[in-house]
Parts: structure tokens; sequence; C-alpha cells
């Protein structure tokens, strides 16, 4: 976090969205979040490892997430987010970003970029415990293996064509990015807890 006092207080926190309420919102992409919910499955170790992060004494009770239905960061990842939350028994709520930059500017990736989804943890006496934004480093880096491949095989694509094959050649690697997400988020919040 950039600043001491948090614009999130425990009253702020507890006007989030849930995740039913924000699907209720949700504008374009909902078929695809709605498809991602369902075939995202943590494995009995992640759960295991949730659940037994969220039974420390400062452990996480509550995670905040911000993003927009828009972004397919956040199509791809808040899934995985809302059962990361459902596995280890943490309340969670949602904001929209684009309608609460308040919000937005605490966690800002390298403290200039409005990238989403941020997921925030909090302990029960709402104590930061830590954060994580926008995707997995896997994903960070084959996503960027993937936009030098399709550049490099067709110099001259148009911008809507280079959308549309990055949108397929993500898509395919989606489950494993989701996987890496739920990893980096137990790794990270054990690294914040000890």
């Amino acid at each position: 976090m950039v600043q001491e006092a948090s614009v999130v207080t425990p009253e702020r926190y507890s006007q989030g969205m849930t995740y039913d309420q924000y699907m209720e919102t949700v504008k374009v992409n909902k078929a695809r979040i709605e498809e991602y919910y369902s075939n995202v499955e943590l494995s009995a170790e992640q759960t295991n490892r949730l659940q037994e992060l969220a039974s420390h004494e400062n452990g996480p009770a509550r995670m905040m997430v911000i993003g927009e239905d828009w972004c397919g960061d956040v199509v791809r990842e808040l899934p995985v987010l809302a059962r990361v939350a459902e596995a280890a028994g943490v309340e969670l709520r949602i904001f929209p970003r684009d309608e609460n930059h308040d919000i937005m500017n605490e966690f800002l990736k390298e403290g200039l970029y409005m990238s989403i989804p941020v997921a925030v943890f909090y302990d029960q006496g709402h104590e930061y415990i830590c954060h994580w934004i926008e995707r997995s480093e896997a994903a960070n880096r084959e996503q960027g293996e993937i936009e030098a491949a399709i550049r490099s095989e067709q110099p001259d694509i148009s911008d809507q064509d280079f959308g549309r094959q990055r949108r397929a050649r993500t898509a395919a690697r989606a489950g494993d990015w989701q996987k890496a997400t739920v990893d980096e988020l137990v790794g990270l919040i054990q690294e914040h807890l000890h």
C-alpha cells in the first residue's frame, strides 16, 4: 500500500459487492466469466493451504477485489479469486475500478498503472496483509512470448487481427495461468504471515 491511512475502512469494505451481486451488474463478458467460474478447480493441496493460512490468528479473513468486466485479465482471474475466497472461507467484496479511483490509487502497479484485477487481503481486524495485481508471473511471461510470436510470424498484422489471435492463444493458456495465480496467492499470503 502506498499511503498510511487507507480509504478502505471496514465500513467502506462492507459497501463492496459480493460475487453474486457483482455478476448481476456485469454488462460484457458475463458468459465468459461464468464459464471460467464453473471450470476453475482448486487442487486439494491448494484448498488445504488456503484454509490453513486463513486459520492463522492474523490470517486472511477478507479479500477485496478491484476490477472491471471489460478487462480480459479480470474475466480470467475474477473467477479464480472468487474460488480462492470460497476455499479459504474468507469474505469477498468487489469494487469496480472506474467508480472507485480512490481505492485503485492505493494499489497502482509499479506505483503508476491502474492494472486490474487487484486482490487485497485483510485479517479479521481489517489489517492489511498483502495484495496481488493483474496476473501471475507465468501469464506475464507467456503473454509477452505470445505477442512476440504473433508479431514475428505476421509482421504486417492489423491491430484487429493481432487482438483476435492474442485472445485465442492466451485463452488456450488460461487454465494453467489460473492454477499459477492460486499458487502465487498462497505463496504471497504465506510470505506475509511469517
